[in-house]
């Protein structure tokens, strides 16, 4: 039997906090403890925000914190020719379409809806379904957009893709067994842009299976991200993790970390004088 293979796989978007800390060292003492093996994955498909220096200041974090990880170190912003064979699959299959909608149109789309009786559905993470380019635009405006340089997504067409895939699909939760999963409740998720030639779910999924993930281990906030990792996985025949939600490191407040939210970094608190031993004593370790 090979040995379990558990990742982290941080965005170099902004410093990371007490909560990235958390997950990086459950993964590397869940490999020790399995004797599996602990990978580094850089998620960098942002390649405007995801700079140089934040991946060089985040290796020294998590080198700081006592991690050791498996190189070459896997940069997604190196690997955009196999996400796009992955799209070209799901595109050769009739499961991708072209949006041209842009976010305001969709907000104020959304807005008008929310008005009725009956709100407009959300995603799990709360944002807006969307709603289709016929909801909003004119056959000739459409036409107009397509043979136009506008800019556009690429979506998953979701009901045919479960159609496809089946309704059955589950994932094994550990401690818990088997999740149904529930894809629809996404709608058609974005799967790359115009400018951005991939999309975390697409890369997430392409990236486990070349790299033989045996195990995901991440935060609660990602629990119902699963169901669309499923069903990528299955429409592209990869192998099916084992997965594992741990809780989240949240504030005084209830609310989860965020490097959007400008919480407290791990560099700011080496600075402060905090510890490695004293990190992991913060978060019950």
């Amino acid at each position: 039997m090979n040995s379990p293979v558990y990742r982290f796989a941080p965005s170099p978007n902004g410093h990371l906090h007490l909560g990235h800390a958390y997950s990086a060292i459950l993964n590397d003492e869940a490999a020790k403890q399995n004797g599996g093996r602990f990978l580094l994955r850089i998620e960098d498909i942002d390649t405007i925000r995801c700079t140089p220096q934040l991946q060089e200041d985040m290796l020294e974090d998590l080198k700081w914190l006592g991690l050791h990880w498996e190189t070459p170190v896997r940069r997604q912003s190196e690997h955009f020719s196999e996400y796009a064979k992955a799209l070209a699959q799901l595109e050769a299959m009739g499961l991708v379409y072209k949006d041209y909608l842009t976010r305001a149109q969709i907000k104020r789309f959304v807005a008008e809806q929310d008005t009725s009786d009956t709100p407009w559905p959300r995603d799990p993470d709360g944002a807006p379904l969307y709603p289709g380019d016929n909801s909003v635009l004119s056959e000739q405006e459409q036409k107009a957009l397509q043979n136009s340089d506008a800019p556009y997504a690429l979506r998953l067409n979701m009901a045919k893709a479960i159609d496809l895939a089946g309704t059955s699909l589950t994932w094994n939760e550990a401690h818990h067994g088997k999740i149904q999963a529930d894809p629809a409740a996404w709608g058609d998720v974005v799967l790359a842009r115009k400018d951005t030639p991939t999309s975390y779910h697409l890369s997430v999924v392409v990236d486990d299976a070349l790299q033989g993930i045996t195990h995901i281990l991440r935060g609660k906030d990602l629990y119902h991200a699963t169901s669309v990792h499923r069903l990528l996985q299955t429409l592209l025949d990869l192998p099916e993790p084992h997965y594992e939600h741990h809780d989240l490191i949240l504030d005084k407040t209830g609310r989860k970390l965020a490097k959007s939210a400008k919480d407290t970094s791990l560099r700011e608190l080496r600075a402060s004088g905090v510890t490695p031993v004293q990190i992991r004593e913060k978060l019950g370790l």
